[in-house]
């Protein structure tokens, strides 16, 4: 059976919101980890320049699960439009894919 990878990115506000999105991410088994790292973000919102801090997210699932985790970043995310990125996997250790194949049910 084939199976398919891939990584999600999003931001936060602040380190409460993104323990918040990924304590209820990996609760519902819609991921298998998540990285968070502070970063500073420059943007256009409005037609104007924005410079804000803010957390990213780099989430590791299965496409099994991609559409309930877009659906929930949509849901309970703060941001009126949430950033989510889907990048492929490509390839992976065997053992720690099957481990995400474990953790997220699929």
């Amino acid at each position: 059976m084939d199976k398919s990878y891939c990584i999600v990115i999003t931001t936060a506000p602040d380190r409460e919101e993104a323990d918040r999105l990924a304590e209820g991410i990996l609760g519902n088994r819609l991921a298998a980890c998540i990285h968070m790292s502070d970063i500073r973000s420059l943007f256009v919102w409005a037609g104007s320049l924005q410079r804000e801090e803010e957390v990213v997210l780099t989430i590791k699932t299965t496409e099994k699960r991609y559409a309930e985790l877009e659906a929930y970043i949509g849901e309970y995310h703060p941001y009126d439009i949430p950033e989510v990125i889907k990048l492929p996997v490509t390839g992976g250790l065997p053992g720690y894919l099957g481990w995400l194949d474990d953790t997220t049910g699929t």
